[in-house]
């Protein structure tokens, strides 16, 4: 095993299991989490527990953030108390958040100065990928610093793709997104379809998820919108959020997405349904509610 020391930070929903792979994989890790409670498990399974992402920084060689959004990163890295006040010379940042890719070249330019590396590395997978180990991770930043931070990375995901430069791992994952939902509403159509047209919405899953319709989203999602299981996998305010990110970036990029925006506003439906905390799957209940009111 590498001897790398390891940061890191933000220990919610994704990054407490993802912190605790790489603590279980025997690498030295020093954590921080603005709500101290959320670390006191790692803490007590030999993760040492810090005041500041600064403090995380002068003890890792590799740091990870896991945080919600563009404005959490800025503080996280360039903040009072940052990793940037910190952050060794050859260390490697690894921001796995989502966020806008243009904050990412902003903080890699910032961390270029102090001598260390910069990679934005967003990630798919949900929950269940962080849990298992199984993300799909999304790498942008020089190929060398990649290399470096490549054993903590491989302990949490199963594929590791360089998509090109800082911006280009948020740049994949919002293409990601847009697949995401664009499809959801795919499946959550189906579904209506099926129910309205006198079709069993079971036996239409088990016929259409082997063959050229199948998707993870089909297979694992409308299973749970048959059921109306809208626990929360990644919530629908957080799939807004990327949302939003993906429409300022097509708009700087002169790029039109005409099925994205249909699915931003059902989601944004959904959210004034109080459902902003329900997993994504819940289109599910909004696209039967336009069906209904159409009857």
């Amino acid at each position: 095993m590498s001897g790398l020391a390891v940061g890191f930070v933000g220990l919610g929903i994704m990054g407490r299991p993802m912190a605790g792979h790489i603590l279980k994989a025997g690498f030295p890790l020093t954590v921080f989490n603005r709500t101290r409670e959320r670390a006191r498990e790692l803490e007590a399974s030999g993760a040492r527990l810090a005041a500041t992402p600064a403090e995380v920084a002068r003890a890792a060689d590799v740091i990870v953030v896991m945080v919600t959004d563009s404005a959490d990163v800025e503080a996280v890295v360039a903040g009072s108390g940052g990793l940037a006040q910190g952050v060794r010379r050859g260390a490697v940042i690894v921001d796995m958040s989502t966020v806008a890719p243009a904050t990412e070249r902003r903080l890699a330019a910032l961390l270029r100065e102090r001598g260390a590396d910069y990679l934005d590395a967003p990630v798919s997978g949900g929950d269940v990928g962080a849990k298992n180990a199984t993300l799909a991770i999304m790498a942008g930043g020089e190929a060398a610093a990649l290399e470096r931070a490549r054993p903590v990375l491989e302990r949490l995901g199963k594929t590791i793709t360089h998509c090109g430069p800082v911006g280009s791992g948020q740049l994949a994952k919002l293409c990601n997104q847009i697949l995401v939902g664009v499809t959801l509403l795919g499946v959550s159509e189906a579904i209506a379809f099926a129910r309205k047209s006198g079709l069993d919405p079971h036996v239409m899953l088990r016929a259409v998820e082997s063959g050229a319709a199948g998707s993870w989203q089909l297979s694992n999602l409308g299973p749970r919108i048959l059921k109306d299981d809208v626990a929360p996998g990644f919530m629908v305010d957080l799939m807004l959020k990327d949302l939003r990110l993906v429409s300022e970036t097509a708009e700087a990029a002169g790029a039109s997405l005409p099925a994205t925006s249909v699915v931003e506003r059902l989601f944004d439906a959904a959210r004034e349904q109080g459902w902003g905390r329900e997993g994504t799957q819940v289109l599910g209940r909004v696209v039967a509610g336009l069906e209904r009111e159409g009857a």
